[in-house]
């Protein structure tokens, strides 16, 4: 399969935009009033040491390759705004995760040289004027010490920059996981990712979205 065609990722973003707009892609901590600013998390020893060629929101496909990354894919909305509702655009998004076999983009992660190579590994996007992104990765895995999830950096030279960890909603090693545990209780339904599976969807397995807040 090659990668996504700009006719069908135009056709995707669109439905995407439209459900956004209608309110049918939900994101967490929509009340009125000052919202809670995500909480940072730990960068970790692994952010990618050696940056692949492909850099797009498209983790699944990597380069000129037609083959699909293993694992479960994932659709990943965001909407990244401030403590008062406002969307922020132009910042750039940047996440990061291991392959379905639990190895970063990292010459130092575990069993490195048994890495997936049609996994990008590292996406990066900017998010557009109403403060949304979208990203195409697989479902997160665990690995020894760590429950899933997925990196996420926010980089803006006026604002400073966030990190933070995406974890998946009510996983059952969540609560041995001890950067999750560090959470307080809002934190961690800022920071999860429930899931919908896609049924008969050529895009992606799953879907979720989440509202970043800085």
């Amino acid at each position: 399969m090659a990668k996504i065609s700009e006719r069908m990722r135009s056709m995707i973003c669109s439905r995407r935009d439209l459900l956004i707009a209608a309110g049918l892609v939900a994101f967490p901590q929509l009340a009125i009033g000052e919202l809670t600013k995500t909480a940072w998390q730990s960068e970790g020893p692994f952010y990618p040491d050696r940056m692949p060629k492909d850099r797009d929101n498209d983790l699944v496909l990597n380069g000129a390759s037609t083959r699909r990354a293993g694992g479960q894919t994932l659709s990943l909305a965001g909407l990244l705004t401030d403590q008062q509702s406002q969307p922020l655009s132009g910042l750039a998004v940047e996440i990061w995760q291991t392959d379905m076999n639990g190895i970063y983009l990292h010459r130092r992660s575990y069993n490195h040289s048994m890495r997936d190579r049609h996994f990008q590994g590292y996406g990066r996007t900017i998010t557009d004027n109403m403060g949304r992104f979208q990203f195409r990765t697989i479902l997160p895995v665990p690995y020894p010490g760590r429950t899933p999830h997925i990196h996420m950096k926010i980089l803006d030279a006026s604002r400073g920059m966030l990190t933070t960890q995406l974890y998946l909603k009510e996983h059952p090693s969540n609560e041995r996981d001890f950067l999750f545990k560090a959470l307080n209780d809002l934190e961690r339904e800022m920071n999860s990712l429930k899931l919908t599976r896609n049924s008969g969807g050529v895009h992606s397995k799953f879907s979720s979205s989440v509202r970043i807040v800085v």
